[in-house]
């Protein structure tokens, strides 16, 4: 039970750390910083994690890793959508 909980509060760090950089993100849609390759590779990653969790019916993955695949997927389309418009 221990360990499950360790998995609930890793889950909990990991995605709350990636939420500054998003309501940023959001908030000035600023991304030429921001690296195309590293975040189209991130959220293909966060997905995978995703079924993963799944598959095996981890909710500490399933949840951490839905909501982080939110945040990084609003990013990355927002950096699309720069790079699109020629920024």
């Amino acid at each position: 039970m221990a360990l499950e909980w360790i998995g609930y509060v890793a889950a909990v760090l990991t995605t709350a750390a990636f939420l500054p950089q998003t309501l940023l993100t959001l908030r000035t849609r600023d991304t030429q910083g921001l690296s195309l390759g590293m975040y189209s590779l991130f959220t293909t990653g966060v997905a995978c994690w995703l079924i993963y969790g799944w598959v095996r019916g981890d909710w500490a993955l399933i949840t951490a890793n839905a909501v982080t695949f939110l945040l990084a997927l609003c990013i990355l389309v927002i950096k699309l959508s720069n790079l699109r418009r020629g920024g």
